[in-house]
């Protein structure tokens, strides 16, 4: 967020600014409780149903909903203190920037995990339900968490170690880089993405791989495994747009000179909104069950009654 809110010198040119930062963040506001208004009714949809709460797919699903929401909201929360105050104390950034981080690391994990029981589910069914129970599915979520805040973890440490006492007390423009700014913490964080990601990738062509060998059968279920992992993909490549966006902000700057907010604003729509918009309809409304259910809870037409006469899954 290396940007200033730029010169307020004059009446129409101070209005001017002030209109257009303040229709960003009515923008992005509404959109963030739009899409956690979405996710909050998933929740609740998933919270009031057995036939959910008992199924491995929608836990990994309900989430990766419940990670989406925690990293909207504080991005969002950054985006305002950005245009409100432009610099914040590097103790408060850093309680909205590690959910931030954290969160943002989790996404490729879960999907990821994802994939490997859309992969269990239709290469090695007879043993499904010995792998895939609801102990080792929260065991993995879990495992996503730890992982992710190790990698985090380090950071900390590297700031404390390194920052005087004063650099915590100080006011900066509240992004990693300006807080984590030691070369061992941009090194570290560039190394745990390329592993992560590598791993992540792998294990989705794998699964996509075998899967779709497994759908040459002619197999329904398998083809339907075979959409649902590169729809994965696609949603670790919107994943992917964090971990370039300060190529992005370059490329962006050079071709738009003089519209650094303008270029902030769009860099944050496609790295925070977009995939988040995304989520929802990827994996939530693409179920012909709990769309039916969500869909009740969402025009809060749902009674207490209702409730599905056999267990149906996620779509593969």
């Amino acid at each position: 967020m290396n940007l200033t809110l730029g010169n307020r010198n004059g009446t129409g040119s101070g209005n001017d600014v002030l209109t257009t930062a303040v229709g960003r963040n009515v923008t992005v506001v509404v959109l963030g409780i739009t899409i956690n208004y979405i996710n909050a009714t998933m929740v609740h949809t998933f919270n009031k149903h057995q036939v959910f709460r008992l199924n491995v797919r929608y836990i990994l699903f309900i989430h990766l909903v419940y990670n989406d929401m925690i990293q909207l909201t504080t991005s969002i929360s950054l985006f305002i203190f950005f245009y409100a105050f432009n610099t914040i104390y590097v103790s408060l950034c850093c309680l909205f920037i590690l959910p931030a981080i954290v969160t943002t690391l989790n996404t490729p994990l879960n999907l990821a995990f994802m994939a490997a029981e859309c992969y269990i589910a239709v290469c090695t069914p007879l043993h499904y339900n010995y792998i895939c129970t609801i102990r080792r599915t929260y065991f993995a979520i879990g495992v996503i968490w730890t992982l992710s805040v190790l990698s985090v973890l380090p950071d900390v440490v590297i700031l404390l170690a390194t920052e005087p006492l004063e650099f915590l007390n100080s006011r900066v423009h509240c992004n990693r880089d300006t807080v984590f700014r030691s070369i061992y913490s941009v090194k570290k964080r560039d190394a745990s993405h390329i592993l992560f990601l590598v791993v992540v990738w792998l294990t989705l062509i794998y699964t996509y791989c075998r899967i779709l060998f497994v759908a040459k059968a002619a197999n329904s279920d398998a083809k339907k495994a075979r959409n649902t992992i590169l729809l994965h993909g696609f949603q670790v490549l919107l994943c992917m747009m964090v971990y370039v966006q300060p190529t992005l902000h370059q490329v962006f700057s050079y071709l738009f000179p003089g519209a650094e907010k303008s270029v902030y604003f769009a860099i944050f729509i496609i790295n925070q909104i977009i995939p988040r918009f995304a989520s929802p309809i990827i994996y939530g409304l693409r179920d012909k069950t709990f769309r039916r259910y969500f869909r009740l809870h969402l025009l809060c037409t749902a009674t207490t009654n209702i409730h599905p006469k056999t267990k149906q899954k996620m779509p593969s």
